[in-house]
């Protein structure tokens, strides 16, 4: 069922831009039924999809994470009442473990300084950063992907590193992830001669081998690779011969939309075309092959709009809302697990990148003043920017909430999104039986023109009520975004109703 509903998206989207252009200016919204199966035959969307990606580094301020600091606990809750926080990151292959304030600093590897790849600044993780983690974890109601360093650690340190992080936060760690960007290595840290899917797993289980004799019941997430998912099918292949299996409970990767910020090509216009989520499924399609090979899903642990900080334009404004609200649900039709959009605080995430926070440079370039640099996000991308002891849900953090309202329920599999690409409109559509047993639409509307008359059949014969959440801002380039309840439901006769979706935005139609 799931291969032909990816056969029609595909084969469909090259038509849509298309489509779109011969549109052009029409103001005539275009009519477009929607039958909606009963059935819910797609994959399970778990009660902790959606989740946020911070580098390892920001545990070098204990404060950041810890229940002292109520905004971020606000801004989390706000987001999600049962999200998922990974740690990771650039950053996460130079950090060290300090078990007690007088651990002496161990000697680190050599590794070689790359130009765009982040320097061998190494730093600890302490065990009082792991006890305020816990606290923090307690306080939101969220778990944690922990990630440990694989490209200048040892294993007896990752075993004990990971032993107080298991006994600390408990039930609150989901599994350990070792390594960030597995297959990027070959670029600073392993010999590019020798680096591979293959001398990766075996180093891998290294570590890991190391962390079950101290922690017996750990779980792991792997590779974490980047946007590369053809990593992941010869790694799958070489799981079978593996003996003495750790228990790894998914299989991990990345994907930022594109980059760096100076392309000018990473506009809003690019990032809601239609070939942007054509590329995704084909990405989506090999891991999600390699997992089944293995019998296990697929969670995207980092990624957002375009990568290296964000594009100021892009990154912040509610075109990213649209998109993440589509690239979410995309990936939960495609059997993922969950979704972590990367974030965080300024300094960080330039320190993973050689120092430099790029969309700043890209401001300085348009003559952008100071204050305006100032005022922005940052990173840009960042679904939680933090603006000095003021946190603050950006609007691609509005996009996964949206999408994160089909939490709990079963997607329903009706090729939605390519009925409403065949008939010329840049739109995306899905459907899902809600855990409370509702059925519920949402209708991304990517046009920057054109309305969206929309008529849902479901397969009910019975009228009544219809529950309208709206997902919007005064306009694509808007530095905000809202989510509204309609005051007023529409009404349901016989199974049929019939709504507009004004052009850039979202609509969630919801059974009552």
């Amino acid at each position: 069922m799931i291969t032909i509903s990816r056969r029609r998206f595909l084969s469909t989207a090259a038509l849509t831009l298309a489509a779109t252009r011969l549109r052009g200016h029409s103001q005539t919204p275009a009519v477009v039924t929607l039958p909606i199966p009963a059935e819910a035959n797609g994959p399970h969307m778990p009660a902790d999809f959606v989740g946020l990606s911070y580098e390892v580094r920001e545990l070098t301020n204990p404060e950041f994470f810890s229940a002292k600091n109520t905004g971020l606990i606000r801004a989390f809750r706000e987001f999600s009442s049962h999200g998922v926080l990974r740690l990771g990151g650039n950053t996460g292959e130079f950090g060290w473990w300090k078990p007690t304030p007088d651990a002496p600093e161990p000697e680190h590897p050599k590794t070689r300084e790359v130009v765009g790849e982040p320097k061998a600044d190494y730093y600890p993780v302490t065990a009082d950063a792991v006890r305020n983690l816990a606290a923090f974890l307690e306080a939101t109601g969220w778990t944690c992907l922990y990630g440990i360093n694989m490209g200048t650690n040892t294993p007896a340190r990752a075993a004990e590193e990971a032993a107080f992080v298991a006994k600390t936060l408990g039930p609150k760690l989901q599994y350990f992830q070792i390594g960030n960007e597995v297959n990027l290595f070959y670029r600073h840290l392993r010999d590019p001669q020798t680096w591979s899917p293959q001398t990766y797993l075996a180093e891998w289980l290294t570590l890991v081998r190391a962390i079950v004799a101290r922690v017996p019941a750990a779980r792991f997430g792997m590779p974490d690779v980047d946007r590369d998912t053809s990593w992941l099918l010869p790694i799958a292949k070489a799981w079978g011969s593996v003996t003495n299996k750790p228990h790894v409970i998914t299989l991990t990767h990345h994907y930022y939309f594109d980059g760096p910020p100076s392309n000018p090509e990473v506009n809003v216009p690019y990032l809601l075309m239609p070939i942007t989520m054509t590329k995704v499924q084909a990405m989506a399609d090999t891991a999600a092959a390699a997992a089944a090979r293995i019998g296990i899903r697929v969670r995207m642990t980092e990624g957002n709009t375009c990568y290296r900080g964000g594009k100021p334009g892009v990154s912040d404004v509610f075109a990213a809302a649209l998109w993440s609200a589509d690239y979410s649900l995309l990936l939960a039709s495609n059997n993922y697990s969950g979704i972590n959009l990367h974030g965080g605080t300024g300094p960080i995430i330039a320190s993973g990148l050689g120092g430099v926070m790029f969309g700043d440079e890209v401001l300085k370039d348009e003559d952008a003043a100071p204050a305006e640099i100032a005022s922005h996000p940052h990173p840009y991308y960042s679904p939680i920017a933090a603006f000095g002891s003021e946190y603050v849900l950006e609007p691609v953090a509005y996009g996964l909430m949206f999408a994160g309202s089909f939490t709990g329920g079963t997607l329903i599999q009706a090729d939605l999104t390519s009925k409403l690409q065949a008939a010329g409109v840049n739109a995306a559509a899905y459907a899902a039986r809600l855990a409370d047993g509702k059925t519920s639409v949402i209708v991304l509307n990517k046009d920057t023109k054109n309305d969206l008359s929309l008529r849902l059949d479901f397969a009910v014969s019975k009228s009544g009520a219809v529950s309208i959440e709206t997902l919007h801002a005064p306009s694509l380039e808007s530095r905000e975004a809202h989510i509204t309840r309609a005051a007023k439901p529409e009404r349901l006769q016989d199974g049929k109703v019939t709504v507009s979706v004004p052009h850039a935005s979202g609509l969630r139609i919801t059974l009552v």
